[in-house]
């Protein structure tokens, strides 16, 4: 029955314009905004879509909602540290992070960070997702 539909993914944000600003200027992708007041659509390489929109009452993810593959993730923690963008550090017993938030401990080396809603996003180093 969906077999051939083109679905997108979706989730919400508190401030559209702070969403606009980070999506577009911090992390580069190409932002679309839409006719609807209060949504964005998000252009992700190779033709996916991902739909923004504001919600008053927003509760931001708990999980990661959107993954970026990259070649280097500490090249990419750098270039993103240097935007202001703040990596979430564990440590805890089975599952620490270093310094810079970059997950060593078995399996792809990943990192965890937070748009201006409180979504959680990753980088994840290509070829390990």
């Amino acid at each position: 029955m969906f077999k051939d539909t083109k679905a997108f993914s979706g989730f919400s944000v508190d401030d559209i314009e702070k969403a606009k600003h980070f999506y577009s200027t911090v992390l580069g992708l190409d932002v679309e905004e839409l006719d609807m007041s209060g949504t964005l659509r998000l252009h992700i390489a190779g033709g996916g879509k991902v739909l923004i929109y504001v919600k008053p009452n927003h509760n931001p993810a708990t999980f990661t909602i959107l993954n970026f593959p990259v070649k280097n993730v500490e090249a990419a923690v750098a270039e993103l540290t240097a935007k202001g963008v703040r990596f979430k550090i564990y440590d805890e017993p089975n599952f620490k992070t270093n310094e810079n938030g970059i997950f060593l401990g078995g399996g792809p080396k990943i990192a965890w960070f937070k748009d201006p809603a409180g979504n959680f996003l990753s980088i994840i180093e290509e070829g390990e997702a």
